[in-house]
């Protein structure tokens, strides 16, 4: 049984542990909130706008497609990996490290894959295999529409340049704090709309609807990445929050047994004490 020092300087470890875990939770808690909110005010505009998307498509002939649909033969790869620059959120990281290597050596076995990492997790775990093209993990730092507007800007030059013949966007879905959802999207060439009886087409286009589309394209593209940016960012505080939450309940734990097992060591070191007392006075009297 270890000493009672070295047991008094466990408790007082794993105490320090626990304070700041128990911190960085609540540190977390209040970003997710925040986060959640930024996401629920995004929804109707992004909704609002693929559905008027649709209905503008539902409409055009099939030779009159954007730039950005434009169907190649798979050669180069892109995918824009989305991580945190931070650790301490359990399997956050991992698992959109650990999907995007399945599409690398699975779904896009033999062609040239590239990574544009968003986050320092991903930059990291991508450049040791000289996959990454780029690293924009500085847009955690100000997320902002305009700034995450500049990547989807360079994405889509790239792809139209012939650059790169696909674009995926492979991050964390939030659905509660304690659940993250793994999704990849196609963010290029943009999936083909799927046409409803029920769209309403009864609209007045001005000036067309070719040029209205070849507007609402781009700005649905920026919208795609600044939702799937926005979605990860509230994820990883959710992730972080309950990782956090869970360490603090370990840490307690080890805490009380270690309580316990200092308690037991100074009873006995104390009854020990006793009967050498009892047996050193026995031996006067005898």
């Amino acid at each position: 049984m270890a000493n009672l020092k070295e047991i008094r300087n466990r408790i007082s470890s794993v105490s320090s542990t626990m304070q700041i875990t128990s911190a960085m939770k609540m540190v977390s808690a209040a970003k997710l909130k925040k986060a959640q909110d930024a996401i629920t005010a995004m929804r109707p505009y992004s909704n609002k706008l693929t559905e008027l998307l649709q209905s503008l498509s539902a409409t055009l002939d099939a030779d009159s497609g954007s730039k950005f649909a434009e169907q190649r033969e798979v050669k180069n790869v892109l995918i824009v990996a989305i991580t945190s620059n931070r650790g301490l959120c359990g399997a956050f990281n991992s698992n959109i490290i650990k999907q995007t290597n399945f599409l690398i050596n699975d779904v896009y076995a033999g062609k040239n894959v590239s990574i544009l990492a968003i986050g320092k997790k991903a930059n990291d775990a991508f450049a040791k295999q000289d996959k990454v093209i780029a690293n924009k993990s500085e847009v955690f730092d100000n997320l902002t529409f305009d700034n995450v507007s500049e990547i989807a800007e360079m994405l889509m030059e790239k792809f139209t340049e012939g650059e790169f013949d696909k674009i995926d966007i492979v991050y964390n879905s939030f659905k509660n704090a304690a659940t993250q959802i793994v999704m990849t999207e196609q963010f290029l060439p943009i999936v083909p709309v799927e046409t409803d009886e029920n769209v309403n087409l009864d609209y007045i286009f001005e000036p067309s609807k070719e040029e209205i589309v070849e507007t609402l394209i781009p700005k649905s593209l920026k919208t795609q990445l600044y939702k799937g940016i926005r979605d990860s960012f509230a994820s990883e505080h959710g992730a972080r929050m309950t990782a956090m939450h869970k360490a603090t309940d370990n840490a307690t734990e080890l805490r009380d047994q270690l309580k316990l097992t200092y308690n037991k060591a100074r009873q006995a070191a104390i009854t020990n004490e006793i009967l050498e007392i009892v047996g050193g006075a026995e031996a006067l009297n005898n």
